[in-house]
């Protein structure tokens, strides 16, 4: 009986480490950038050896993909699967545009570092594009539905990162109102 303890509590320890190791890494990724974080960093942030590092993380690989699937399980891309069924076009995007500009707000550091860093770094642009794609792509199906041409480029416009962080952050816009001129301009 007491060996089954023993290995189950190993077994807790082992996990509370590597996510100790995750939890540190989000955290400098979301303030210096995946491609400007060491492992040592890391180590030192997560309160482990570089040894112990690697036995949980043998490649940078591997570090990453932890890292963007434990985060977007905390705060999952917004489901576009839930616009679907809106039938007013304007409707559609005002409530999918306010889900996605949410997000961005909540995870402004992260995806700003993220999105930096993957255009000069081959590992980061590949984890980010595995991980956010998809859920991007499938933004654009649904609140692109029925839209022309360029209103499907002015959605693209409107769905950038960049674009929300410049309505919100250098306009001063709130929110909703970053929304409603997005809406506005893919509509009209």
């Amino acid at each position: 009986m007491a060996r089954n303890y023993t290995l189950k509590r190993r077994a807790e320890s082992q996990a509370e480490t590597r996510q100790r190791i995750v939890d540190a890494a989000i955290d400098l990724h979301s303030t210096l950038g995946p491609a400007k974080t060491t492992i040592s960093m890391i180590a030192e942030r997560a309160g482990v050896q570089r040894h112990t590092f690697y036995s949980h993380f043998p490649d940078e690989r591997s570090m990453l993909m932890a890292c963007s699937g434990h985060s977007l399980e905390l705060d999952p891309l917004p489901d576009a699967e839930n616009w679907r069924a809106i039938a007013d076009p304007a409707e559609r995007l005002r409530v999918g545009l306010r889900a996605i500009y949410d997000w961005y707000g909540r995870n402004e550091s992260l995806v700003a570092c993220v999105l930096r860093d993957a255009e000069t770094h081959e590992l980061v642009r590949e984890i980010s594009a595995l991980r956010y794609g998809p859920g991007i792509a499938k933004w654009n199906d649904v609140l692109g539905a029925k839209l022309k041409a360029k209103q499907r480029a002015m959605l693209a416009v409107a769905l950038s990162y960049h674009t929300w962080r410049t309505l919100t952050r250098d306009a001063g816009l709130k929110q909703g109102d970053a929304v409603g001129v997005m809406t506005q301009a893919i509509i009209s």
